[in-house]
Parts: structure tokens; C-alpha cells; sequence
């Protein structure tokens, strides 16, 4: 009996061809998951970095649009358990060439969130620069926002892709930007057992005020249930083709192959046989293309991340947990891809064929 390796080389042709679908579908899939993945990790960075406690306006649909007032930092920094209270104003804007920038107005206790490579923490009118826009706006000593220059005091070095290629200055700066107060309120607390009672004293100086811990804000936040559930239907619509490619290629396959199938019932293999020759064929396939696909996700991975357009923006990171998951999908991919065709190559009438060649 031929083994799966003899057979893959005698098929080669077909066999390539299911390998570029698999491969396909396996990258879009590592990609898809590592992206939005990593879009939700980075805000999700951002905000624990100061924070066990998130205070919003309540009710509002996003970030961007909550606005509270800063002057709450005050009382809340004398609550019991509190270690320590900043305020933060969350924008975006247009700045110089580049169309979009995420803006950060940040009261003066969070600047030190901010590793400076150079220059000085910023004083009314100026600004810092995160690393990735400064070398992409090639070093400038001042930047234009909302018809208003702003000198550039430093840059810092942030691994958190929405701060790196992004502008901070100070709370009173971006509020007079963004024509509001505060977006957020971020607590850090001495003892997170006293997260319920801080929570509760929060709520009770305004009734327009949310406190979440850190967690279940970004359980619920809703921007980023969308890109999980786009990510997850972007995701099962690359499984289904990578499903119907195999399928597809598997059918010809098992057309080309009939004789060999047909000589194999006719000396007494069972349908079992031939489902699991068939299986692990494709199985060597998928473990093949599972490689191939996440050494050219990383490579994806390694450019976009590095890439101006993006302004670091848009990164991923493919981990332990993700390749595990992929590995499965793939694993389960090839087996349905491969089962009906198989079925249908174990059920093969050997006296048929002989009849077909007779006539």
C-alpha cells in the first residue's frame, strides 16, 4: 500500500494546491486574531498602566465622548485605600502631514508613566512626542493642533503602539483642545480588597459618574466587543473557505485516485483504511502549512508593526495560546475538509471500475 508521504508526491500538483489554501486561510486566521488582539492589549496597557479603577461619564458609548470633571481627582485622592488619582483626555487629531494622532491630555502626576529618551516633561503650550511620530514626522521642534502651535519639550519611548505613535501634553492643554475636562479618572488603589468600597464613595460625588475596575471595563467596554466579534466572523469566514478549498481539491483527488482505491477494497481493506489514509494525508498537510503560515504571520506581523503608514497603531503578537487555538482550527479544518471526500473514496465499487473499463 502506498503511504501518505508516496501518495503526496505522486499528487503533487493537487497536494501544492491544497497547501496554498491552507496556508492562506491559516495565515488570515493568525493575523486576524493576533491584530485585533493586539489593538485590544495595547488600550488595554494603556489603562492599567495607572489604573485599578476607571472612572467614565455613565452611559456613554466610547471613551472619546465621556466628560467629566478633573476637579473630582481631589476628594477621590482622599478616599480610604486610595493610592493614587490622575486624570486622563482622550483624543484625536490631525497633526502636521499625518491624518489621524491619538492625543493624550494627562494631569501632571501621570507624565511619569511617559520614559523620556530625551527632552524635558512638557509645561503649558508644549508637547511630548512619542517615539514613532517623531521619526516619522522626522524630528520636528513643533507641531500644529487645531490651528495651534505646540512646542516639542521630549520624546518618549512607549512599547504600547497607541502612546508611541501618539502626542501627550497637559490636562489643561487638551482641555482647552477637546472642550472638556476629563474623559477618564484612572485609581490606583493601596489594598484591591477596598476596590468595592472606593467604587461605591466614586459613584456617590456624582450621579452622571461610572466606576469600573480596570477588568470589568474592558469586559464590557463596547468598542472592543466589536473587534473581537469581527474578528471572530473574519476568522470563521477564512475557516469555511480554507473548508471548501480542501474539500474541493480532496474531490479531485479521490477522482484521479479511484483505481487505487477500487484495488484496495478489492483485496479486503476495510472503509476505515482508506478514511484514515486519506485523513492522515491531509493531516501532514495541515501540519506543514500551519508552519509555513505562522513563519509568514510573524514576518506580516514584524512589518506592519514597523511600518509608517500604521504609525504603530496597528501591531500584533502572536502567543502561546493563539498558536495553540490556530493549531486545533487547522487540525480540525483538514479533518472536515477531507471526510467527505474520503467517505466517499472508502464506499468505492472496485466492480464498477472494472465494468467503466470494460465498456
Amino acid at each position: 500500500m502506498i503511504t501518505p508521504l508516496k501518495a503526496l508526491r505522486k499528487n503533487r500538483f493537487k497536494t501544492v494546491l491544497i497547501f496554498i489554501s491552507m496556508s492562506v486561510s491559516i495565515c488570515a486566521i493568525f493575523l486576524i486574531s493576533a491584530i485585533s488582539g493586539g489593538v485590544v492589549g495595547m488600550f488595554s496597557s494603556m489603562l492599567k498602566t495607572d489604573g485599578d479603577i476607571i472612572v467614565t461619564q455613565k452611559g456613554i458609548a466610547d471613551t472619546f465622548f465621556s466628560d467629566i470633571n478633573a476637579t473630582l481627582v481631589k476628594p477621590i485622592s482622599h478616599m480610604e485605600g486610595v493610592k493614587e488619582v490622575s486624570a486622563l483626555i482622550l483624543g484625536a487629531a490631525p497633526v502636521d502631514a499625518l491624518p489621524i494622532v491619538g492625543i493624550y491630555g494627562v494631569s501632571e502626576g501621570r507624565f511619569k508613566s511617559y520614559h523620556l529618551t530625551h527632552g524635558h516633561y512638557p509645561s503649558r503650550g508644549e508637547v511630548l512626542l512619542g517615539s514613532k511620530i517623531d521619526d516619522t514626522l522626522k524630528h520636528p521642534s513643533s507641531i500644529i493642533l487645531s490651528k495651534k502651535t505646540f512646542h516639542v519639550s521630549g520624546v518618549f519611548k512607549s512599547r504600547i503602539g497607541f502612546e508611541d505613535g501618539g502626542v501627550v501634553m497637559g490636562l489643561s492643554d487638551g482641555g482647552e483642545l477637546f472642550h472638556k475636562s476629563a474623559s477618564i479618572i484612572l485609581i490606583s488603589l493601596n489594598d484591591l480588597s477596598k476596590s468595592d468600597s472606593v467604587k461605591d464613595q466614586v459613584q456617590m460625588l456624582s450621579a452622571d459618574l461610572e466606576a469600573k475596575t480596570t477588568d470589568s471595563f474592558i469586559d464590557s467596554y463596547n468598542q472592543f466587543k466589536i473587534i473581537k466579534t469581527s474578528s471572530d466572523v473574519i476568522g470563521a469566514m477564512a475557516f469555511l473557505m480554507g473548508i471548501l478549498g480542501i474539500v474541493s481539491m480532496m474531490s479531485m483527488v479521490v477522482n484521479d485516485r479511484k483505481g487505487e482505491f477500487g484495488i484496495m477494497r478489492s483485496i479486503g481493506l476495510s472503509s476505515r483504511v482508506i478514511i484514515l489514509k486519506l485523513l492522515s494525508e491531509t493531516l501532514i498537510v495541515a501540519v506543514v502549512a500551519f508552519f509555513v503560515a505562522w513563519g509568514i504571520s510573524e514576518g506580516v506581523l514584524e512589518l506592519i508593526e514597523h511600518a509608517d503608514k500604521f504609525q504603530g497603531y496597528i501591531n500584533g503578537e502572536i502567543t502561546t495560546v493563539l498558536l495553540i487555538k490556530v493549531f486545533m482550527v487547522s487540525v480540525v479544518m483538514a479533518l472536515f475538509g477531507t471526510f467527505m471526500p474520503a467517505l466517499y473514496a472508502s464506499r468505492i465499487d472496485p466492480m464498477s471500475l472494472i465494468q467503466k473499463d470494460r465498456a
